[in-house]
C-alpha cells in the first residue's frame, strides 16, 4: 500500500471525481470541483492510493486589511478503510505546510464539541482548544 499525500493541482479535477466513501459528504461534482481548483483561495490536501482519493483536507486561506493571512480548514475526510492511520495528520500538515508558502501566520479549525476524534486529532497537531459560539445563517430563499 503506497499512499501519496499532496495538494491538489489544476490537473486533478478526474481524480477528485474517483473518491472513495466517506471522503466527501457527497459524490463530488464536476463543475464544483473545477469552480474549486480554479478558485486561488481554495485548497485541498489528498491522500491517494491507486488513483483513489482516500482523504481530503480543504481550507481556504483569506486576508484581511488589518491582519496578515491566515487559513481555515473547513473539512478533513478519510474513508473509513483508512482511519486511524495517520492519514488525516498527514493531510493537515500538508495543508499547514503550503499554508507556509502562502504567507499565512496561523491556521484554524471548528468542530463539534462531541466530535471526540476530531479533537483528538487537532490536540495531536499541536492546536490550541478556544472556546467559541458559532452562529449559522440560512440564505435560501
Amino acid at each position: 500500500m503506497t499512499i501519496s499525500v499532496r495538494i491538489v493541482s489544476q490537473d486533478d479535477e478526474s481524480l477528485l471525481m474517483n473518491a472513495a466513501d466517506g471522503v466527501f459528504d457527497s459524490q463530488p461534482d464536476m463543475q464544483l470541483t473545477r469552480q474549486f481548483i480554479q478558485d486561488q483561495h481554495q485548497h485541498m490536501a489528498i491522500a491517494v492510493e491507486q488513483r483513489v482519493v482516500i482523504g481530503m483536507a480543504s481550507a481556504i486561506h483569506y486576508s484581511h486589511p488589518d491582519k496578515a493571512p491566515a487559513m481555515w480548514v473547513n473539512e478533513v475526510g478519510v474513508c473509513k478503510a483508512f482511519r486511524r492511520q495517520g492519514i488525516a495528520r498527514q493531510l493537515l500538515a500538508c495543508l499547514f505546510k503550503h499554508a507556509k508558502t502562502l504567507g499565512c501566520h496561523e491556521a484554524w479549525v471548528a468542530t463539534e464539541i462531541d466530535n471526540k476524534a476530531a479533537r483528538g486529532l487537532y490536540r495531536k497537531q499541536q492546536g490550541v482548544e478556544e472556546s467559541v459560539v458559532i452562529y449559522t445563517f440560512p440564505l435560501e430563499n
